[in-house]
């Protein structure tokens, strides 16, 4: 009996590994579409550093994916993830968004890093190089607050 179930089990792997999540891959460069935050409000290359390491991946139209996306179903994970993330905030989309909607965005940005919410902890343990220094907060804090000043203009 078992093994019976042993056999299925291998079975249903194999199988899901040809159900695979649609990439969240856009034909634009991350950092360059005319809707991209850092387009908008021009940032210095440590910010975008720390955006392309601890929040590009989620939350926007260019997703790294690392190999282990590969594997079913921790690709379907990994997609939900990153749509659930790009619900909350796209940088990509972020010039779309209507002026009301990107104040609460950028608060949401300072909030989040300041309280040490995102990146996320699950994020974080495989992607050491996202887990942010102060130095790195204060960075990014200093560059979202331009971007306030210049929305709110």
């Amino acid at each position: 009996m078992k093994s019976k179930i042993l056999v299925v089990v291998v079975i249903l792997l194999a199988v899901i590994q040809f159900i695979r999540p649609a990439r969240n891959l856009s034909a634009a460069e991350p950092f360059t579409g005319p809707n991209d935050l850092t387009v908008m409000h021009p940032a210095p290359p440590e910010v975008k550093q720390i955006l392309a390491a601890a929040c590009y991946d989620c939350h926007s139209n260019n997703t790294r994916y690392p190999w282990y996306a590969e594997i079913q179903p921790v690709g379907w994970w990994l997609a939900k993830h990153v749509k659930d993330g790009k619900r909350h905030l796209n940088f990509s989309d972020f010039g779309a968004y209507d002026a009301k909607r990107q104040g609460k965005k950028l608060d949401g940005i300072l909030d989040e890093v300041k309280d040490h919410g995102m990146p996320l902890r699950s994020y974080t343990l495989v992607h050491t190089d996202a887990r942010l220094t102060d130095a790195q907060i204060a960075a990014l804090c200093r560059w979202v607050e331009s971007a306030q000043q210049a929305t709110t203009k």
